[in-house]
């Protein structure tokens, strides 16, 4: 069974559309029964957002304060016996075209803290595992865009093509072997 508890404009880190993902973890994940793992596609919100209408008087996203973020859901999930799946962050230039929100939305600084970001989830080791969105869908010859052929028309979320690109983009094998993995990992510390 699947629970799919994504809300639109959901922010890691404060309030948006609704609870940030630390105010409403143990709400969405942690208390629904039989959740195994969860996979995690925050934050490019809480990159994008500030100095937009929505959010014009918020600082500019810091790398700590995200990374900082991440943790605590690990560590909330681990102790719920809960594996934590990351997502990368898909690109987002040109996003909201023809929007309030254009002309804001995305700059070069915030695309360099979305990359540094990426950077991490692939290289920290804090996840069980990790899922590439941002190089399933971007655009090869622009990396900081998503490929023509995933978007939805807001050059921000992926349209049918996307979705399918990043379900695909899920090594099942792998996400089942890492598991296995673990597990035993596990048995060998307590036979210690």
């Amino acid at each position: 069974m699947a629970v799919n508890a994504g809300i639109s404009g959901a922010r890691l880190l404060s309030d948006g559309m609704g609870d940030s993902a630390l105010a409403r973890f143990d709400r969405d994940v942690l208390a629904v029964p039989g959740v195994r793992a969860v996979v995690l596609l925050l934050g490019i919100n809480d990159i994008a957002w500030p100095g937009t209408p929505f959010a014009p008087n918020d600082p500019p996203a810091r790398f700590e304060a995200i990374t900082a973020g991440y943790r605590a859901l690990v560590e909330r999930a681990h102790a719920g016996g809960i594996r934590v799946i990351a997502g990368t962050l898909t690109p987002f230039a040109g996003a909201l075209p023809g929007t309030p929100l254009a002309a804001s939305y995305y700059s070069p600084s915030k695309d360099l803290l979305r990359r540094q970001v990426n950077a991490w989830i692939r290289e920290s080791g804090t996840f069980d595992a990790v899922v590439d969105f941002d190089r399933a869908l971007q655009d090869p010859a622009a990396p900081n865009q998503l490929a023509a052929r995933f978007d939805s028309g807001d050059r921000l979320h992926p349209g049918d093509a996307g979705n399918r690109a990043m379900a695909d983009a899920f090594d099942f094998a792998a996400l089942r072997d890492r598991r296995a993995r673990a597990a035993r990992s596990r048995v060998r510390k307590s036979r210690d």
